[in-house]
């Protein structure tokens, strides 16, 4: 297919930084499609069936048109992820841009990470692929950095700060999606899965370690042990940023 080979050979930046022009209709272009339509559409299906099974021929089916009827709106398949991936990454809730406590706003762009990596589990491929430079994507690093700013950190710190929270958010969420997904596929709850996994695990001698700190961990159900470990976790992560910019303010 013709679209499929455009942009070929060449260094790929991203589609926010080509500044190509929005497609203009012409007689042959169905009625009713447009760019927003075609990636809402897109999130629908990497949503539905993941990342591994996306094609511009079954977008296109699903649209109702032709393949070549979606390149009139976007030159690659590349490009129509990117525009994906900075749409879903506008559902995000930022803090308002005002003094206030720090520490809760971090905690909730983090918070709102985690659940956009857990709801939409392929973001986490693409955020890695891409430069992740759309106008939502933008808002979120720009809120961000404003809110570690008012941490008191110095400016050689904040990049550190924010690889500390963001990729811990990464890290937990993306695991904690693809176990979700994992059972979606088997047709079994999570909180079943984790007994037959701890059933298992009773039976060997070799996971008492194991065994006693699941105990300690506590917590109903998968759900309220991740919540547990998220707050945990995230307020060692605070904590840290605390100390060392302390530890800075007092050479």
């Amino acid at each position: 297919m013709a679209g499929a080979d455009r942009g070929a050979g060449r260094a790929r930046t991203s589609v926010w930084l080509e500044g190509r022009p929005a497609p203009r209709r012409r007689s042959e272009q169905p009625e009713g499609l447009d760019r927003d339509k075609i990636v809402a559409a897109t999130v629908r299906l990497l949503d539905s069936e993941g990342l591994a099974k996306f094609s511009m021929r079954r977008l296109a089916a699903e649209l109702g048109v032709t393949a070549m009827s979606v390149y009139w709106y976007v030159d690659t398949k590349d490009d129509l992820l990117e525009l994906a991936l900075d749409a879903v990454t506008g559902e995000l809730a930022l803090p308002e841009e005002s003094e206030g406590d720090w520490r809760g706003q971090l905690c909730q762009l983090a918070s709102e990470y985690r659940k956009l990596l857990v709801t939409h589990p392929w973001v986490a491929r693409l955020v890695g692929e891409y430069l992740n430079v759309g106008p939502s994507a933008m808002a979120f690093a720009n809120a961000a950095q404003r809110v570690l700013r008012s941490s008191g950190l110095s400016p050689e710190q904040l990049p550190g700060a924010a690889s500390l929270v963001f990729q811990f958010a990464y890290g937990f969420s993306t695991i904690e999606g693809r176990f979700a997904a994992r059972c979606r596929e088997a047709g079994i709850s999570q909180d079943d899965f984790f007994r037959k996994v701890t059933d298992t695990v009773e039976e060997r001698p070799e996971f008492e370690g194991s065994r006693d700190l699941m105990e300690a961990r506590g917590g109903a159900s998968v759900e309220e042990m991740r919540r547990r470990d998220w707050d945990f976790a995230l307020s060692c992560a605070i904590a840290g940023i605390e100390a060392m910019r302390d530890r800075v303010a007092e050479r």
